[in-house]
């Protein structure tokens, strides 16, 4: 979910490109801070939250609140004085007291991830009507999103804002801009037509020559965007198997499934999906994209296909543990969220608790309650109940992963090459 993966991304290719003979990079971790940079109390992880703070706290707070935890007050409130006057979300402020500005580096990946949280924690419905303005504010000319304010459209951040509107209650079909184009006008547009090895993926955006080159985090995002879902989705009951319907009238429904076709061929013969490979280092082994793939489950889950993610679901119980760890809170909440869409047990995945191990990255949780939020409408009028939010999931995403490849943090999904 991977901007769902983004700024820390490009910061981290910048430095692969910048080091002569730099070997493969392999998820590896933001930067953690110096030792004396102290980091908000209230904020989840150890890590240099420069390009993802929002990002891994929104994550956590939606995970959490999936699986019933309720997070402290001191969380929620560092989340709610990230929030700009305009609406828009920063991936970090390390002073809050400072106000925006016209440098102040605000995304649709953080904002869109930051409106789902405070949606799934309560009480902060203001809020997240403010940031879904401004959401709807910077909407491109094609209907979709970019990282930033008026960058081009791209399928993650297009889906995760989706996913952002539909928790904060708006008709995604009212959603239009002055060229009268909604979000999945622009989302269909990075859908691959079906035939051939890639039929039914999404790409991130089309590449020099204007050709549609499948991308795994992309089509996973785009999945849930195309049903209008959110970051978390429930666990919903397997439905035939995914096929792809050609047509030149797609239907964002049918393009979800198309996706989802593709997403369980792609994990069929290793169970998961690979990070591609680093500039530089095109010619070594693939590596195993751990984000990714818990994305991918929950996309097949949402689309009504947890049953094809079962041995993905499974190689991540067996294998995920030292990425989590290595990577923190919002690897943990992918991980929660994978599970809980398959109705896989969160405390026992693999032999961890996964809902333990997340609430150990961040200020120890409320000890009351609360209840989940509900589905909306323009959830719960797509396959599944939609009792969560989207997807990631996004994003996150969104993409690339903090730090080179590890397939999650920072909405940017910024993985442009092919899977």
């Amino acid at each position: 979910m991977t901007v769902r993966r983004s700024a820390a991304a490009l910061a981290a290719t910048a430095t692969v490109l910048c080091v002569a003979a730099a070997p493969a990079a392999v998820a590896a971790p933001s930067p953690s801070p110096s030792p004396s940079v102290a980091l908000p109390s209230g904020l989840y992880g150890t890590k240099d939250p420069t390009y993802d703070g929002v990002w891994r706290q929104s994550l956590a707070f939606a995970s959490q609140r999936a699986v019933g935890v309720s997070p402290a007050d001191e969380a929620v409130d560092w989340l709610i004085g990230q929030q700009c006057d305009s609406g828009a979300f920063p991936a970090y402020r390390p002073d809050p007291t400072v106000r925006c500005d016209a440098k102040t580096m605000v995304d649709t990946n953080a904002t869109a991830a930051a409106v789902q949280a405070l949606h799934e924690v309560r009480g902060h419905e203001k809020l997240v009507q403010h940031g879904a303005s401004w959401l709807k504010s910077v909407q491109n000319k094609d209907g979709g999103w970019g990282y930033t304010a008026g960058s081009p459209s791209d399928a993650n951040s297009t889906s995760i804002v989706i996913g952002a509107l539909a928790r904060a209650g708006e008709k995604l079909d009212d959603v239009t801009n002055s060229e009268g184009r909604t979000p999945y006008d622009a989302l269909l547009t990075f859908a691959i037509p079906c035939g051939g090895k890639d039929g039914g993926a999404f790409a991130y955006q089309p590449d020099k020559a204007g050709k549609l080159v499948a991308n795994g985090d992309a089509t996973a995002a785009a999945v849930l965007g195309s049903l209008g879902k959110g970051l978390v989705v429930g666990n919903n009951a397997a439905v035939k198997d995914p096929a792809c319907t050609g047509g030149d009238d797609l239907k964002p429904e049918q393009a979800a499934q198309n996706g989802a076709y593709y997403l369980a061929g792609a994990l069929k013969k290793t169970g998961h999906l690979d990070s591609p490979p680093m500039p530089g280092a095109e010619d070594s082994a693939p590596q195993p994209d751990f984000g990714n793939t818990a994305d991918a489950v929950v996309a097949l889950s949402a689309a009504g296909h947890k049953d094809k993610a079962a041995a993905s679901v499974k190689w991540l119980e067996e294998n995920s543990a030292g990425w989590a760890k290595e990577n923190g809170p919002a690897a943990y909440a992918q991980l929660v969220m994978a599970a809980h869409a398959t109705g896989t047990d969160v405390h026992d995945f693999g032999g961890a608790d996964l809902v333990a191990q997340l609430n150990a990255t961040g200020p120890a949780p409320s000890t009351d309650k609360k209840p989940t939020a509900s589905a909306t409408e323009e959830e719960k009028k797509d396959s599944g109940d939609g009792d969560g939010i989207g997807g990631v999931w996004w994003f996150v995403g969104i993409g690339l992963a903090v730090g080179a490849g590890a397939g999650f943090l920072i909405s940017g999904r910024r993985k442009n090459q092919q899977l």
